[in-house]
């Protein structure tokens, strides 16, 4: 082959059943990513469906819906990392492989790249950085509504012969006996948190530079 590797049958073989193998673990996964993504909306949907529709259902309940979405981010973000490792090595694949079946020159030495891949798997992002991404593309969404719904509720308990001020909203956030300002600031500080998660998350992949 001009510029191109020699491989043997079986090992052009094994390298194509290995690239399809892996697609479909990606395929797997991005259904599982999916699916977890689709319990917390209905989880959050339900939630708000029943603090809203009683004036005597607590807001409290808008208060678990937010941590019942940090566990579903937590667990998709390991299936992410998961997801990743599969992704990883189908780009391996595909930037040295394919391109050297089809006569263009590689490295020779890129199927170590692979070896260490397969030896040691590894995600190529930390689990800080996939709750990041998962945050962009789904959970502030998610977040945002319910954080607007938990006002609403607040606004639905107080007294509507009341003009609406940001002091009542705090007042009404009362949690037995936990005031309502800590209450806001807990939620406010957790919210920056996810936003800072969000926003210092990083994608770069060493085969995808240039």
């Amino acid at each position: 082959m001009q510029g191109g590797a020699e491989y043997t049958t079986n090992t052009a073989n094994a390298l194509i059943h290995l690239y399809r193998a892996e697609v479909g673990k990606m395929t797997a996964y991005r259904q599982r990513l999916d699916m977890t993504t689709n319990w917390s909306v209905v989880t959050s949907a339900g939630l708000a469906s029943f603090a809203l529709g009683d004036n005597n259902n607590s807001h409290v309940t808008f208060l678990f819906a937010m941590f019942m979405n940090y566990f579903f981010l937590h667990l998709e973000a390991r299936r992410f990392r998961i997801f990743e490792i599969s992704h990883h090595r189908v780009r391996i694949m595909e930037r040295f492989f394919f391109p050297s079946v089809l006569n263009e020159k590689v490295d020779p030495n890129w199927y170590l790249l692979l070896l260490a891949e397969l030896a040691r798997p590894r995600s190529p992002m930390t689990r800080t950085d996939s709750m990041g991404w998962r945050l962009r593309r789904n959970y502030l969404w998610i977040y945002a509504v319910i954080l607007v719904a938990w006002f609403a509720k607040l606004d639905i308990d107080r007294a509507k012969d009341q003009p609406l001020t940001p002091r009542d909203l705090v007042d009404m956030a009362v949690i037995g006996r936990v005031p309502g300002w800590l209450v806001v600031s807990l939620v406010v500080v957790f919210y920056l948190y996810l936003i800072r998660l969000a926003i210092r998350a990083t994608r770069d992949y060493p085969l995808e530079e240039g």
